[in-house]
């Protein structure tokens, strides 16, 4: 008789642990070298970081896809997998992967057919961004995003370790993929040694490299160490029903993801009016918030696949508990971040080699928008716990009122009536929305899904 997952047995507060630390670590390193990686570029020039800011919209839909998607598998494999059915899981795990494939494919032409019109609708007839910025972009994202392919394999397959409870592996090929773009970076941007000097491009290079990389190696996990699912490319072929049962719940969490980048499109739009220095601001902040909100994603990621496995097992009071336990952490963690991005934010914006200009406008917009970094934590883990259930819909209505309903019309409004100077507040009000959806969705998520499985 095969042994139950550790995901049904395990106590929660221990299990959660167990199966987030590893992601948090992960997630951490991914987030540093986000950093690295920017503060190598601010090196090189102002209009060098402003153009890898600006690229942010790309990887973010890529992320959207990719993760998005992984998601969706994850979630099923999971339960699945609780429900003690391993060939569905099995399935669904290889029709994830030739999904990651033929999503990859689609977004090379999407980026190479639309970055030209991205840079000048961003510049306008004003020209409000600069040759150097606009040359440097469109090289950053042709590479970095136009060669997708080792991205979106390696968010797949390491999705596939995180739902069976692996996530030292997943984490092993993360960190991995992470530490060789920090490596790589200053050597081909710089042309240390035997390396030319490439500028931008290098850190694209270094960044897709680290991807592939990763992809490698959780590939080599799956096969070796993940038992609880099989991968054979011919003996699951893809169906339309498993397609379906996979995008009915990663749809919308790709589209929920995506509007991130409709946000930051729009924002960068609002703020770039002002001075090019303000889009270098925007960008700097989601590189640095990342390193708060990253250990909290990771969190997410060991709490889906244990609220989904215990769905399938019907078992109400672990996925309570995990979802508890989940919040608390996270509002802790964000009241760290809180706490270091008001005391020390010249220190952060002095990572990236900004001149007085830049910093005149980052340090208060760096106090302002950390204000709502706690309700935020509380949001973040909501919206994964409706994706773990299968109401993606409730985390898309969550994601698209906050960033496109609320936040950039109050952005535009603030930008017109006080300027740059109050521009940032949208993100306090934004979250303060995002968290009243957030408690009433729970309440009948609890009281419609998980209340009827105690009888």
């Amino acid at each position: 008789m095969q042994k139950e997952n550790k995901m049904g047995t395990m106590p929660i507060g221990p299990l959660l642990m167990n199966m987030s630390i590893p992601m948090m670590i992960s997630m951490l390193v991914q987030a540093l070298y986000n950093i690295v990686d920017s503060a190598f570029v601010g090196m090189i020039s102002s209009q060098a970081l402003a153009a890898v800011s600006l690229a942010f919209v790309y990887q973010n839909l890529c992320i959207a896809l990719g993760i998005g998607t992984g998601v969706g598998v994850n979630a099923l494999v999971a339960r699945h997998l609780g429900e003690k059915d391993r060939q569905k899981a099995s399935k669904v795990a290889n029709t994830g992967i030739k999904l990651a494939l033929i999503t990859s494919v689609l977004f090379c032409v999407i980026t190479l057919l639309s970055v030209g019109p991205y840079f000048s609708s961003l510049s306008g007839k004003n020209n409000d961004l600069s040759p150097e910025t606009i040359a440097a972009g469109r090289e950053y994202i042709m590479i970095c995003c136009g060669i997708p392919f080792g991205v979106f394999a390696q968010t797949m397959l390491e999705k596939l370790l995180q739902a069976t409870g692996r996530t030292k592996l997943s984490m092993i090929s993360q960190m991995t993929g992470a530490i060789f773009n920090c490596i790589m970076d200053p050597l081909w941007i710089f042309g240390i040694g035997p390396f030319p000097r490439m500028g931008v491009a290098g850190a694209a290079l270094a960044t897709i490299g680290g991807q592939f990389l990763g992809a490698f190696i959780a590939l080599f996990f799956n096969i070796r160490y993940n038992k609880e699912i099989e991968i054979h490319w011919r003996k699951y072929p893809m169906d339309r029903q498993t397609v379906a049962a996979i995008y009915s719940i990663s749809l919308p969490t790709i589209i929920m993801q995506a509007v991130g980048s409709v946000m930051y499109y729009g924002y960068s739009k609002i703020v770039v009016r002002f001075t090019e220095d303000a889009v270098t601001v925007f960008g700097s902040y989601f590189k640095l918030q990342s390193f708060v909100f990253m250990p909290i994603f990771g969190l997410n990621n060991g709490m889906i696949p244990i609220v989904g496995y215990n769905y399938g097992a019907k078992r109400p009071d672990r996925i309570r508990r995990v979802v508890h336990i989940a919040t608390f952490i996270a509002i802790g963690i964000m009241a760290v971040g809180t706490g270091i991005f008001m005391a020390f934010p010249r220190q952060l914006l002095g990572i990236f080699s900004v001149n007085e200009g830049i910093l005149a406008i980052g340090i208060p917009a760096l106090r302002i928008i950390s204000v709502h970094f706690c309700i935020a934590g509380f949001c973040i883990v909501s919206n994964s716990f409706f994706q773990a259930m299968g109401h993606g819909m409730l985390s898309l209505f969550v994601s698209v009122g906050r960033q496109i309903v609320i936040l950039l019309p109050a952005a535009y409004l603030l930008s017109v009536a006080g300027g740059l100077s109050v521009v940032w507040w949208a993100f306090p009000i934004a979250e303060l929305a995002s968290a009243t959806m957030c408690i009433l969705f729970r309440r009948r998520v609890d009281r419609l899904e998980i209340a009827p499985l105690e009888k």
